[in-house]
């Protein structure tokens, strides 16, 4: 019998909030020699309400869309139907935790013997079986973070590109290189707002900038949070608030003021998800645990995130300030 691994999983049904850190392990085809120059593989990045998706194939077979999440601790998740589709082989169990802590479900773990992404390839590869909730319509799988980790690993957003390349990163004086920590696979750094130091998951698969509840209860707002939407996870249904928050928020050099935010009751870290992450070239070193922010201004704006779904109360995106970075 297959042995059970543990999963930690939280997925949005609307798309606001994608939490899914399975603990699992990469392996490519092509390991980064430090000692040689560089070698840097680039592929188009396409960007669909915000969030980055590639073309890949699958055991040769394809191309198929995939979602490139950082707040995926795993190697991969794959729907039903394209599991089906490529007969993938069961190769053992998983346990689905929902993060709020109230519930969890029971999925099968694939094997794969081979995932390209331009012009790398990966093997031996484990993929959750799992509905996307909400991303279904958008791609068919899920590439998670720590697939990447024998890489730099850079999602460069303005530019439309996914990168990997070998190296490493290093601090600078400037602040544009931080530490973070990955308990479950996924990356969590430090950011402020206000006064406040808080723990960030920095999360591609993700919408906005998303704080919990009990976070924003300290938190001063332009206006009173309203009701924005509705978000659902394995085990819990919830109803998200929205508003512009009054102090400035902080990661690393770069300052986002009176930053749109989403407030929810469910999910105990702040979100940092793409649409704050529009405005840069975002490196991840897994090696050395350091991330590298990289924008042509360091005063920031942040909108509501893009969304192909109706929502209540949804605020009028507003014309962004001359000295500031649309969102886009």
């Amino acid at each position: 019998m297959p042995a059970l691994s543990s999963i930690m999983t939280g997925l949005a049904v609307l798309g606001w909030l994608v939490f899914c850190p399975p603990v699992l392990q990469s392996r490519s085809q092509h390991s980064p020699d430090e000692t040689a120059k560089p070698a840097v593989f680039s592929v188009p990045l396409e960007l669909v309400h915000d969030k980055p998706y590639v073309s890949i194939r699958v055991n040769g077979r394809g191309p198929y869309r995939f979602l490139i999440d950082t707040g995926t601790g795993g190697e991969a998740l794959i729907t039903p139907e394209l599991a089906d589709r490529l007969a993938l082989p069961v190769v053992g169990r998983a346990r689905l935790i929902d993060p709020s802590g109230q519930g969890e479900q029971r999925s099968e773990i694939l094997g794969i013997r081979s995932l390209e992404i331009g012009g790398i390839a990966f093997h031996n590869i484990k993929a959750i079986r799992h509905r996307l909730f909400g991303e279904e319509e958008n791609c068919q799988g899920i590439l998670g973070f720590t697939l990447f980790k024998e890489y730099l690993l850079t999602l460069d957003f303005p530019g439309h590109r996914l990168l990997l390349s070998s190296g490493r990163l290093d601090f600078d004086a400037g602040g544009s290189v931080l530490p973070f920590r990955m308990p479950d696979g996924v990356p969590i750094v430090s950011l402020r707002i206000g006064g406040q130091r808080l723990e960030a998951q920095i999360d591609s698969g993700g919408t906005g900038l998303s704080l919990p509840e009990t976070v924003a209860a300290k938190l001063k707002f332009l206006e009173t949070p309203l009701a924005f939407g509705n978000g659902e996870s394995l085990a819990t249904r919830f109803q998200l608030k929205a508003s512009r928050l009054r102090p400035d928020v902080r990661i690393g050099r770069y300052v986002f003021r009176q930053a749109f935010v989403e407030i929810n009751p469910a999910f105990p870290l702040v979100n940092f998800g793409s649409t704050p992450l529009q405005h840069f070239v975002v490196t991840f070193d897994q090696q050395k645990l350091l991330v590298r922010f990289e924008s042509s201004r360091r005063l920031l704006h942040l909108d509501a995130s893009p969304s192909n779904m109706q929502l209540f109360n949804e605020p009028k995106r507003q014309a962004s300030d001359r000295n500031l970075v649309p969102v886009g």
